[in-house]
């Protein structure tokens, strides 16, 4: 039976510099208007926001169109197997490792987490087996001018709630859905929009009240920060934003681009984290009340 050979440290050394270069490449495509493109249509894929930042941007950087994205036991768990010869798209992957005393080699309790590169592969990268009903992979597309996500309206208003804000519906006159009012803690919604648009707004509005004000922020900053996170949670909701302009901000930064630009991307990947998780929370509860 053949054994693994162990890697040397130099080995192990030149792997990490592998997966850093990867991880900076990744990262630059940030810096221009189509590469920020990219990383937001994965990001808003329902299939690919379970990822990290920096898997997400590994992604982005091999398959920009990749919609749901597993290891090679994963879909064949789903009911997919992977086409013969498809090229893997290689993310990182945690690794916890327990420390152990470097006297006594016993274990400290202790647990330290590596990362080790593993081949993930897209959907369009596989097939249903034939001896099984594949797993359906995510909900059909609805529009945003349509009605199909008002159910989602209540957990919403009771995350704005859980915030501070209150909710009203009123008639607006003009193009606005709404807006945020920090100083009176309400959030403000057209009454006579549909459903979905209504959701969108608040969604935006949320996004403001987590505290993406023109104080913090330049307006151009902090419009570009709400507009994609609320990209973002629509699309992974399962709301049609493919006709939706994915807004982007030239020079985030003069000096240090790339490093202002990461963060703002995870920035905006936490804010939809928040309120992603905060949906199904909120309607539990609102069941169970």
């Amino acid at each position: 039976m053949s054994t693994k050979r162990k890697l040397t440290d130099t080995e192990r050394e030149q792997r990490r510099a592998q997966d850093r270069e990867r991880l900076t490449r990744a990262a630059e495509q940030l810096l221009s208007s189509e590469g920020w493109r990219r990383w937001v249509r994965v990001r808003s894929r329902n299939g690919l926001a379970r990822y990290s930042l920096s898997n997400q941007l590994l992604i982005a950087l091999v398959r920009p169109d990749a919609t749901f994205v597993a290891g090679f036991k994963t879909w064949l768990e789903l009911g997919y197997c992977v086409n013969k010869g498809e090229k893997a798209i290689r993310i990182l992957a945690p690794m916890p490792v327990k420390q152990r005393d470097r006297d006594s080699g016993e274990e400290t309790g202790k647990t330290i987490t590596l990362f080790k590169a593993v081949s993930v592969f897209d959907r369009e990268q596989v097939a249903p087996l034939p001896c099984r009903e594949p797993t359906p992979l995510e909900p059909p597309s609805q529009p945003l001018t349509d009605d199909s996500h008002r159910h989602l309206l209540a957990p919403m208003i009771a995350f704005a709630q859980s915030l501070g804000f209150a909710v009203a519906f009123e008639s607006i006159v003009g193009p606005a859905g709404g807006w945020c009012d920090h100083k009176r803690k309400q959030i403000v919604v057209d009454a006579d929009a549909p459903a979905n648009a209504q959701l969108r707004t608040l969604v935006h509005e949320a996004v403001h009240a987590l505290g993406v004000d023109y104080q913090q922020y330049s307006r151009a900053q902090a419009e570009v920060i709400v507009d994609t996170t609320t990209l973002v949670v629509l699309g992974g909701l399962g709301l049609d934003v493919s006709g939706e302009t994915v807004p982007y901000v030239a020079g985030w930064g003069e000096d240090g681009a790339l490093e202002a630009i990461t963060q703002f991307a995870q920035l905006m990947d936490s804010l939809a984290r928040r309120v992603e998780a905060a949906l199904p929370a909120a309607e539990e509860a609102l069941a169970a009340a």
